[in-house]
């Protein structure tokens, strides 16, 4: 056969798959964030405590959209802050979402995007098993109903600031999970901080880009 025919027919087969691929990225809108509510912040510090035990019981998405929007929330349209301090509004973190039991969203692997506080989701299934592996077994993160995951791209920061934006990337993961901490007590929601995992093996299960280093798994249920 020529080759002028080949070609055009080879092209035919790979463009679709491309196309596909684009629109398996579906954006899902998330209920706005409260702005106030029953617990004082007062409140929250003293009762948060770690909590590894959860309820069989689905979390619901307008608990889930505020989670979110307490780690990485815009609060600030046009200048586009957000509810972490950031060194010089860099932004290196990137938050994603082990859903595993979560009302009126699929069990998947999503992003969240403060830009228009939405999820776009990058695959079906069920991620916290190969996250629970990862993370040394612990069984909280196989049980609890969904996964925050903090990820950070540190170039982002160093970039303006040198080798010393490590340390302002570490800090800011930590106000982060703080927030998502303490938004979780407020919400009578149970959650524990994780540290204790191999780097490579939950990048390779969530399938992160290779200059985004994972520094928090977030289980998160109720007690």
């Amino acid at each position: 056969m020529p080759l002028w025919l080949i070609l055009p027919l080879s092209l035919a087969l790979i463009l679709p798959l491309g196309e596909n691929a684009t629109a398996a990225l579906k954006e899902i809108p998330l209920p706005e964030p409260r702005l106030s509510g029953s617990m004082s912040l007062e409140e929250a510090i003293a009762t948060r405590r770690s909590v590894r035990s959860f309820r069989k019981a689905p979390l619901e998405l307008h608990e889930l959209s505020q989670l979110l929007w307490a780690a990485q929330g815009i609060t600030q349209g046009q200048a586009g802050f957000r509810t972490a301090p950031s060194a010089g509004a860099t932004y290196p973190l990137e938050v994603y979402i082990a859903a595993g039991s979560v009302n009126d969203l699929p069990p998947g692997l999503y992003k969240y995007k403060a830009q228009g506080h939405e999820l776009t989701e990058l695959a079906k299934g069920d991620f916290r098993s190969a996250l629970h592996d990862a993370a040394l077994r612990q069984r909280c993160v196989k049980d609890a109903p969904v996964v925050i995951i903090i990820a950070a791209a540190y170039e982002r920061t160093m970039a303006r600031y040198g080798e010393r934006g490590i340390r302002y990337v570490n800090m800011e993961a930590g106000h982060s999970a703080q927030n998502v901490c303490l938004q979780a007590v407020s919400l009578r929601l149970g959650s524990v901080v994780v540290g204790a995992f191999n780097d490579e093996s939950v990048k390779r299960a969530l399938s992160l880009p290779q200059n985004e280093n994972p520094l928090y798994l977030i289980p998160i249920g109720r007690p």
